[in-house]
């Protein structure tokens, strides 16, 4: 399974190749969203972990919204989840140019349009390259809110979401316990993907052998080194981070690795 991830943002819509009738995807997919909503019920009312990670951000102060979790479509992207959705505020005009009518009603409209695609979640990279380009410009501000999303069509089984809904619940944490700014620092996105690749089992001896990354003799030392090629990957999906992905998660491995907050030791380790 590829296992390239990241916000939701980076997730693409389904290929022009697709052979499927619309009434079959429609029926596909709502399969799959059965399952899916099952196993959200279930990781909240019976896995341990999750549960915990839940009350602690109720603790922290951060209580989730309504529909904090959710099942969407992910098209032909294999990613198994996502965190967070981009708030985009356009900013009043401060310059000559940003001052023409014309120029700045169409900018409104295309910020609009990327508005419903992302909640249509048919969102794609080059929605979030525009974004930043316009934050760089001082036209918009752009905002992570605290939103988790599993990919129905790409789910193994319940104990690959669970894994999932851990890794977006660090994520979460992370959100609520620091001024952290993933989509502007890099640092800030490699230490919170690592601590998420460590902490919600992802990077396991069985999960890992079950992907033919390594043997049961040949994985002392193997999680450290699974943490950092999947943490690379997110890292690169950000557009302001994709050059320097492997440098920004070596700065902030040693420090991001051995945290385990909020668990008082790692959850998976005995």
């Amino acid at each position: 399974m590829d296992e390239s991830k990241a916000f939701p943002f980076f997730l693409s819509s389904p290929s022009d190749g697709n052979t499927q009738t619309e009434q079959e995807r429609k029926e596909e997919q709502k399969k799959y969203k059965e399952s899916c909503d099952k196993y959200i019920l279930s990781g909240l009312n019976r896995n341990v972990t999750i549960e915990f990670l839940m009350e602690k951000l109720i603790g922290m102060g951060c209580e989730p919204p309504k529909g904090f979790m959710k099942c969407i479509d992910c098209g032909d992207k294999k990613a198994g989840a996502g965190f967070g959705v981009v708030e985009e505020t356009v900013l009043p005009p401060s310059t000559s140019v940003d001052k023409d009518s014309i120029s700045m009603e169409k900018f409104k409209r295309e910020a609009k349009d990327r508005k419903k695609r992302q909640c249509q979640n048919e969102a794609t990279l080059q929605d979030l390259q525009k974004q930043i380009k316009a934050q760089n410009e001082g036209k918009v501000n752009l905002r992570l809110l605290p939103e988790i999303f599993l990919c129905q069509q790409h789910l193994v089984n319940e104990d690959h979401a669970h894994q999932s809904i851990v890794h977006e619940l660090i994520h979460a944490i992370d959100l609520c316990r620091s001024k952290m700014d993933p989509i502007n620092n890099c640092i800030h996105m490699a230490c919170t993907e690592i601590r998420a690749e460590n902490l919600s089992g992802e990077c396991g001896a069985v999960r890992e052998m079950i992907n033919g990354r390594t043997s049961l003799q040949g994985f002392r030392g193997h999680g450290a080194e699974c943490v950092k090629r999947r943490a690379v990957l997110s890292v690169e999906a950000n557009p302001n981070c994709t050059e320097k992905a492997k440098d920004y998660v070596d700065a902030a491995f040693e420090r991001c690795f051995k945290d385990t907050f909020p668990f008082d030791r790692h959850p998976n380790l005995r």
